[in-house]
C-alpha cells in the first residue's frame, strides 16, 4: 500500500504538525526520528533492540546495498524486510548523497552521475532510472527520487541549473517506478534561495508524489541558514503529505525544524557519537571517556527508560569505551537512538498541548545551560 499521512493537529503558535503515517507495517505518529541502518543494519544493534527503543521507520542506503550484497540478492531473499528480519517500515534513500560525495562536478550530466566505487575503484554510473529500479527490488516501503545534493555555498546560477535537473530526474524516476507496495517521495532542492525552493516544490507537487523530502541541508551551512532553507520549503509544501528532512539529527535542529513543519528526520549521528564515546542526555552531550566518570556508578540518565540506563553505570560504560570493547558502543547506541526517539515523543506531546515554544525554551535551558545565546 502507499503510505497515507493524516494531519491531526497543527500547533497554534508555530508550523508544527502532529500527524500519523499509515504504512504497510502499521500506523506511526509524527514527528518521528528514524534510525539509520546503512547496510541493512543499524550499526551494532539487533532488530529486537530497535523495537525495544520504540523505533518506527528505519532508513537503509541504496548505494551501499547496490554495491553489496547487490539488489538481486536482496530481491531473491524476498526483499529488504525479510533479508534483515525487520517487520517494520523501511525508507531507502536514492544513493544520491553518497554518489555526489564521490563524484566531481564534471561527472554530473543529464544522464546521471559517474563516479568510482569506494570499495574497489570500479567506474560506475547511477541514473534516476537505475536508482529507482534498485529501490523497487529492495522493496522498501518508501523510496526516494534521485536528486542532485547541492553543496553550500553555491551560486544562484548553479543552484537554478541544478534544481531544473533534479526536477527532470524526479520525473524520469517516477516514470519507471513500478512497485505498487512502495511509496515514492520527491526531494526539494534550491539551496538558500526561496524562489528556487518554491519552484522546485511547485514542479514536484504537479507530479503528485506520495510525500516530500527536503534536501540540501546539513551540507556545511550554519544553523540559521538551515532553518531558512527548511522554512522556504515547508511554506509551499501541501499539508496532506508527509514532510521529511534528510540527514538532520542534532537535538536542537530537530526541535527547531519541527517548529517549522517537519514530520520525520533521520541521521547517523546517534551511532556515530556512540562510537566516539559520546552520550546525549537531557542536560547536554557528555564524553564518557572523561576521567570524572571513572568511578561514577550512576546511570547515563535518570530520565531515560532504555536498556542501557536501566542496567549499566557510567563507570562501566567508560571502561568499555576506553578498552575499545564493542559492547560500549552498543550500549551508547541504544541510549542515543532512544534519546532522539524520546525527544520526538516529547515534541508530539508539546504540540498536542499547544506549548511547543515553551518546550523549546525548557529544552535549551536544560541542554545548553542558562547562559546559552540562541543563534
Amino acid at each position: 500500500m502507499k503510505i497515507k499521512y493524516t494531519l491531526i493537529h497543527e500547533e497554534k503558535d508555530t508550523k508544527a504538525r502532529l500527524g500519523k503515517i499509515e504504512t504497510n507495517y502499521g500506523t506511526y505518529e509524527t514527528p518521528m526520528f528514524m534510525p539509520v541502518g546503512t547496510a541493512a543494519t543499524v550499526k551494532t544493534l539487533s532488530v529486537e533492540e530497535l523495537k525495544a527503543i520504540h523505533a518506527g521507520i528505519i532508513l537503509s542506503n541504496t548505494y551501499h546495498l547496490w554495491l553489496r550484497p547487490g539488489e538481486d540478492i536482496i530481491d531473491q531473499a524476498g526483499g529488504l524486510h525479510k533479508f534483515m528480519n525487520w517487520n517494520g517500515p523501511i525508507l531507502t534513500d536514492s544513493g544520491g548523497y553518497q554518489v555526489f560525495s564521490l563524484a566531481k562536478p564534471k561527472d554530473i550530466s543529464e544522464e546521471g552521475v559517474k563516479f568510482k566505487s569506494h570499495l574497489n575503484g570500479d567506474k560506475l554510473l547511477l541514473t534516476p532510472e537505475k536508482s529507482i529500479t534498485i529501490q523497487n527490488k529492495l522493496d522498501s516501503d518508501i523510496a526516494m527520487s534521485f536528486d542532485e545534493c547541492i553543496g553550500w555555498p553555491a551560486t544562484y546560477e548553479y543552484v537554478k541549473q541544478s534544481v531544473e535537473r533534479t526536477i527532470r530526474w524526479a520525473e524520469r524516476g517516477k516514470k519507471v517506478h513500478c512497485n505498487p507496495r512502495q511509496s515514492l517521495f520527491g526531494i526539494v532542492q534550491g539551496g538558500e534561495y526561496e524562489d528556487l525552493r518554491r519552484h522546485c516544490v511547485e514542479e514536484l507537487v504537479k507530479m503528485n508524489f506520495d510525500g516530500y523530502s527536503i534536501g540540501g541541508t546539513s551540507v556545511g551551512e550554519d544553523k540559521p541558514t538551515m532553518y531558512k532553507m527548511v522554512s522556504y520549503s515547508t511554506k509551499y509544501l501541501p499539508k496532506d503529505k508527509v514532510r521529511y528532512l534528510m540527514g538532520v539529527g542534532d537535538p536542537i535542529d530537530i526541535v527547531e525544524n519541527v517548529i517549522r513543519g517537519i514530520d520525520i528526520f533521520d541521521c547517523v549521528s546517534p551511532t556515530r557519537l556512540a562510537r566516539h564515546g559520546h552520550a546525549l542526555t537531557k542536560y547536554g552531550k557528555i564524553n564518557i571517556k572523561n576521567a570524572k566518570y571513572k568511578a561514577d556508578f550512576t546511570h547515563l540518565s535518570s530520565e531515560c527508560d532504555c536498556y542501557t540506563c536501566q542496567n549499566y553505570t557510567k563507570a562501566y560504560i567508560r571502561h568499555l569505551i576506553v578498552a575499545n570493547e564493542t559492547l560500549g558502543q552498543r550500549l551508547l547506541s541504544i541510549h542515543n537512538i532512544r534519546y532522539l526517539i524520546h525527544l520526538t515523543e516529547e515534541l508530539r506531546e508539546a504540540i498536542k498541548q499547544d506549548r511547543l515554544l515553551a518546550y523549546r525554551e525548557e529544552f535549551i535551558r536544560n541542554y545548553y545551560g542558562e547562559n546559552y545565546v540562541q543563534k
